[in-house]
Order: C-alpha cells, then sequence, then structure tokens
C-alpha cells in the first residue's frame, strides 16, 4: 500500500470517528432538551407532580454536570475511547430504561442515571477531537461542534413532539427515549473500529475526596431549589443551600491543597488566574441557568397555557430553529473574523434579550388568542441571538489558557454550563411564578432578561479577538503523531 493510500485510509477513520462523536453529543444534547414538550404527556400518565417534572428535567442537567468532572479525570487515567464506550454504552441502557419507567420515581431515578451515564461519553469528545486534530483543522471541527449545539439545542422540542404526538405504537412519550437504542448502538459499533485509544501523557489520580465534596455541595444547593415551592420553602432548605455553599467553600480550599500535595486535583483551578476564563466560566453559568428556564417555561405556556398539543408547539419553535442554526455557523465564518469575538458574542445577549422582551410583549398582547405567526419575530430574534453566543464562546473562553490545560478547561465550560442550566431549572419554581400562566411566563421571561444583561457585562471581561500563542500553535503542528499514540500534552484534568 503507498504512501498516500495509507494516508486517505487513516483521514477516513479521523472523519468517521469524527462523526461518532458528534452524533454523541447531538444525542445527548437533544435528549436534555426533548423531554420538556413531552411533559404534560408524561405528567397525566405517570400523575408525576410539579417538583417531580422538575427532578425529571433537572435530575438529569444535575447528574451530568457533577458527573462531567469525574468523567473527563476517568477518561485521562483509563483512556478516552474505553471511557466514551463505556459511557454510551450506558447511556443507551439507561435510554431504554427510562422507556421503560412505570411510576414518577422509576423516571427520575433513570433520567439521573441517564445523566450519569452521559457524563462519562460527553467530557471525551472534546478530548478525543483534541488529540485527533490539530491547528486550523482543529478551528473547523470547533466551529461544527458549536453549529451542533446550537442545532441539537432546538431540534429536541421538534423531535418530541413529534414523536409524542404520534403516540408510536400507542407508547405515549416513551419514544423519546427509546429511539436514543439505535444511535447508541450504532455508537458501540461504529466508535470500537474507528476511534483510536489516547490517554493524558502523565500518571494521574482519581480525586475521590473531591467528587464527593462537589457532588455533596452541589446537591445541597440544589435540592431546596426544587423543592421548595411545593414544600412552602421551609427553613430547613435555606439552611441545607447555606451548607452547600459552605461545602462547596471547603472543595475549592480541599482542591488548592491537592493541587499542592500531589499534582492531581479533580479541577484544576490555576486555570482561573487567565481573566477571560474565570469571566467565560461565570457566562456559562448564567447562560446556561437563562436556557435553562426558558425552554422548561416555554413548553409550559405552549400546552399547558394555551393548550396546545406537542407538535403544535414543536412547529412553532421553527423559527428560533431555523435562526439559531444559521447564525451559529455565519457568526464564526463572518462575524467573528470582522468585528471580534466579543462584540459578537454581546450582540448575540442583547439580540436574545431584545427577542424575549418582544415576546413578553407579544403573550400579553394576545393573550389565550395568540397564533403561532405571531410568535414568529420574537422566536426569530432569540434564535438569532443565541446563535450568535453558541458557536463562538468556547473559543473566546479558551483564547488565554495555556494549551497543556487545554482539555482541563473544555471539561470545566462543559460541566460550568450544565450546572447553569440545572440551576435554571431548580429555579423555574421561583420564576414561573404569576395570576395566570400567561403571566408567570412573562415572570419568568424578565428572570431571562436579567440574566442576559449579567452575561452581557461579564463579556466585557473575555478578549475582543480570539488569538493563538506561537507556542501553541508550535505545538500543535508538532503534535501530529500516530493516533495510536498518547494525545498532544494535555492534563485534561477534567475533560
Amino acid at each position: 500500500m503507498s504512501t498516500t493510500d495509507r494516508m486517505s485510509g487513516a483521514d477516513r477513520r479521523r472523519w468517521i470517528a469524527l462523526a461518532v462523536v458528534m452524533t454523541a453529543s447531538f444525542m445527548d444534547l437533544v435528549d436534555a432538551t426533548i423531554v420538556n414538550v413531552a411533559i404534560p404527556s408524561i405528567e397525566r400518565d405517570t400523575g408525576a407532580g410539579f417538583s417531580a417534572i422538575q427532578w425529571i428535567t433537572a435530575g438529569y442537567a444535575l447528574a451530568f454536570a457533577v458527573g462531567l468532572i469525574t468523567g473527563g479525570r476517568l477518561g485521562d487515567i483509563y483512556g478516552r475511547k474505553r471511557i466514551f464506550l463505556l459511557g454510551t454504552a450506558g447511556f443507551t441502557v439507561a435510554s431504554l430504561l427510562c422507556g421503560l419507567a412505570v411510576n414518577p420515581e422509576m423516571l427520575v431515578a433513570t433520567r439521573m442515571l441517564q445523566g450519569g451515564t452521559a457524563a462519562l461519553m460527553v467530557p471525551q469528545v472534546l478530548s478525543i477531537i483534541h488529540a485527533t486534530f490539530s491547528g486550523e483543522e482543529r478551528g473547523k471541527v470547533f466551529g461544527m461542534f458549536g453549529a451542533i449545539i446550537g442545532l441539537a439545542a432546538v431540534t429536541g422540542p421538534l423531535l418530541g413532539a413529534v414523536l409524542t404526538q404520534g403516540n408510536l405504537f400507542g407508547l405515549e412519550w416513551r419514544p423519546i427515549f427509546l429511539i436514543n437504542l439505535p444511535f447508541g448502538i450504532a455508537g458501540l459499533l461504529l466508535g470500537r473500529r474507528f476511534i483510536d485509544e489516547s490517554k493524558a501523557p502523565q500518571a494521574l489520580r482519581l480525586d475521590l475526596v473531591g467528587v464527593a465534596l462537589a457532588t455533596a455541595g452541589l446537591l445541597l444547593v440544589l435540592y431546596p431549589l426544587v423543592e421548595g415551592r411545593e414544600l412552602g420553602w421551609p427553613v430547613w432548605g435555606y439552611l441545607l443551600m447555606a451548607g452547600g455553599l459552605a461545602v462547596l467553600g471547603g472543595f475549592v480550599r480541599y482542591e488548592r491543597r491537592k493541587s499542592a500535595k500531589d499534582g492531581s486535583p479533580l479541577v484544576e483551578l490555576t486555570l482561573f488566574r487567565a481573566k477571560s476564563f474565570a469571566a467565560g466560566i461565570g457566562v456559562q453559568l448564567v447562560f446556561g441557568a437563562a436556557c435553562g428556564i426558558f425552554f422548561l417555561v416555554w413548553t409550559l405556556y405552549m400546552q399547558i397555557g394555551l393548550g396546545w398539543s406537542p407538535l403544535h408547539a414543536g412547529l412553532t419553535g421553527l423559527p428560533f430553529t431555523v435562526a439559531c442554526s444559521a447564525t451559529a455557523g455565519l457568526s464564526v465564518q463572518l462575524l467573528v473574523p470582522r468585528v471580534g469575538s466579543r462584540r459578537v458574542l454581546q450582540g448575540g445577549a442583547l439580540t436574545t434579550a431584545a427577542g424575549a422582551l418582544l415576546y413578553i410583549g407579544e403573550a400579553y398582547r394576545y393573550g389565550h388568542a395568540v397564533h403561532s405567526w405571531q410568535m414568529a419575530l420574537p422566536l426569530l430574534v432569540m434564535g438569532a441571538g443565541m446563535g450568535m453566543i453558541f458557536s463562538p464562546l468556547t473559543d473566546a473562553v479558551l483564547s488565554e489558557v495555556p494549551r497543556e490545560h487545554a482539555g482541563s478547561a473544555s471539561g470545566l465550560i462543559n460541566t460550568t454550563n450544565q450546572l447553569g442550566n440545572a440551576f435554571g431549572l431548580a429555579l423555574t419554581s421561583v420564576a414561573f411564578t404569576g395570576t395566570t400562566v400567561i403571566h408567570a411566563f412573562g415572570h419568568a421571561m424578565l428572570w431571562m432578561v436579567a440574566a442576559l444583561a449579567v452575561v452581557t457585562l461579564l463579556m466585557a471581561a473575555l478578549p475582543k479577538r480570539t488569538t493563538h500563542a506561537p507556542q501553541e500553535v508550535a505545538a500543535e503542528t508538532g503534535a501530529e503523531t500516530s493516533a495510536t499514540e498518547t494525545a498532544p500534552e494535555q492534563p485534561a484534568l477534567v475533560g
């Protein structure tokens, strides 16, 4: 076989591997939103209360957020391909169990299992991409990744609507989970063949104490937020949240000592020395919360407030889908090179906020008589704004991070975004209040606008334009080793 043939075969393997990991990311992102549109059907079929509904959505996001940190570390230690395949297998089995759930408690438990297994699968995606592609090629791949994120975030509700309304084989909402089975099985077969193994270049150990502290702290904060509304906001809830914040403070102190002791902390805290990274983490957290609030209350507004069918609600979101997907690609290819990433991101946040205010006005103006076409303009504006944020944000946040910590930083960004989403879902019980569902929707949207205002301010700390240091480019061009070797030097302490 000629050298050209061997290179062509290796190149084909890389792109097939990319398709596999991108599909896994798409499957996870769709699954995080696909449930929202099926909530009324789940509520009717299982008799789930408001807190159970919140846990069905927030439980997934919480388990995912907490597990991402550990999942990334496990990939560094035991091999990213191995943990990716383990996570994919677990996610597929958990999806089957979700589809077979017989009561709200079982569905909440299996959704958390689904989120936990996704946390093994997803952190390996960025690390596998980082190990497989280099230089300008990697930038293009991350642009594709951003577009996938934007598309998946809005495809989930429409797909959920079609599957729920179709009532395939009389299964009602259950196909929204069962649809993952063929994709999961295909991912296992193709991933085993085409993804090459990689690990962190130095030996690492799992920080079990850090895992326990992070998990306990997050649960103590989020549990009272989810249960507070139905329980009348008891005093013990506030005490638990205060205790959770104290535990998270202890986690940070422990991680500092752990880093000084053996260099194997769960989270690499030195990353926060980069101003753009610290601000970017804040952006991810608050923006994730805004998205968590919006996508859930939007569904409740259309299906419970207006009495629309799942398919009607899903089709109403098409303008959002089209605008978000279009601007996700255009923002990276056209806008960022011309005006810089910071201006694009801030413009996206302000555009999304303007669309939200326009949506509130339409909802109050037309009340229960509102039609889908009257929502089209606000949704187009909001979709365009979110598309301008999804794609450029990761590159901007990572721009001042040393290359050896790129994997760790990517994983922490992913974790923070999911944690923000979990907070947003938990805060829905606080934000979604009013005399009618329409007024509750308007109130929740104002929370979203406030979050976007904070996001805009935090974005001021991001660099005007993303740059790559000469030593990073040199490292990247020198990192094109055989795919069977370990990844380029990156501790990838989180994922």
